[in-house]
């Protein structure tokens, strides 16, 4: 039997999804989610083969909600977004569905995923997740998990980045969170001006840095508003330069 659970905030999209779901005698949905923190305790909990997402939902949206998820599940996107979306679904195989959903789309969704001919594996999922973090919606803020608990994190809250092993340290006022991405990945997605990667190891927000004071051999080191101490390399000294004209 191939589980099932459906990610939508709207009640009656639920609905319309599970009489389509009728026709496969094999699926059976194990859990209905109403928002994106319910959706990672559930994929969690029921391990689901696949699972229908809407992306635009309250509190965090579907690709956030993935980003909090450690063993990604297959996924059909259920999306009423723009064709920048669109494109990033199409380029890296993932299925979608454009509400109003017409139930013979919703079948050959279906039926493409049972068949394998476009399975959505981790790996293009996680490119799509990619490819969306260039939006101005997912630069704003930066959702983690802390315990069992979400936290929403905006960027301008930000004091440095710090790589730490396969995750990302993402540093505040309040402390410390884990996030499991890459420093190429917020190189990538943070706005240029706001942060610099100072470093291999290090991304900065540029309001944070208080003075640049050199240090050992070609290398130099940032001081930020708390006290702390930001190693900068040749490179990220050239960066610092032009950013801040000197």
């Amino acid at each position: 039997m191939t589980k099932v659970i459906l990610i939508d905030d709207e009640p009656l999209a639920r609905e319309i999804i599970k009489a389509y779901l009728k026709y496969f005698e094999d699926i059976q949905v194990v859990k209905e989610c109403c928002d994106g923190f319910e959706g990672v305790k559930a994929i969690q909990e029921h391990k689901p083969d696949l699972i229908f997402l809407d992306i635009q939902m309250p509190k965090i949206n579907g690709f956030e909600m993935l980003e909090l998820v450690d063993v990604k599940p297959s996924v059909i996107f259920i999306t009423a977004y723009d064709s920048y979306a669109i494109k990033a679904f199409e380029a890296n195989a993932v299925d979608y569905l454009l509400k109003p959903v017409p139930e013979e789309r919703f079948r050959e969704a279906v039926l493409k995923w049972k068949s394998k001919v476009a399975p959505t594996a981790p790996q293009q999922v996680e490119s799509v997740l990619n490819t969306m973090s260039a939006t101005t919606a997912q630069q704003n803020r930066v959702v983690v998990k802390t315990g069992s608990k979400v936290k929403i994190i905006p960027v301008h809250d930000i004091q440095y980045l710090e790589a730490d092993d396969d995750y990302v340290k993402v540093v505040t006022a309040e402390g410390s969170f884990l996030k499991n991405k890459t420093m190429n990945f917020y190189e990538q997605s943070l706005d240029p001006q706001q942060f610099v990667r100072v470093h291999r190891s290090y991304m900065v927000q540029i309001n944070q840095i208080t003075k640049i004071e050199p240090y050992q051999k070609e290398t130099h080191l940032a001081i930020l508003r708390t006290g702390v101490q930001i190693p900068v390399s040749k490179t990220g000294y050239t960066k610092l330069k032009s950013l801040l004209g000197i």
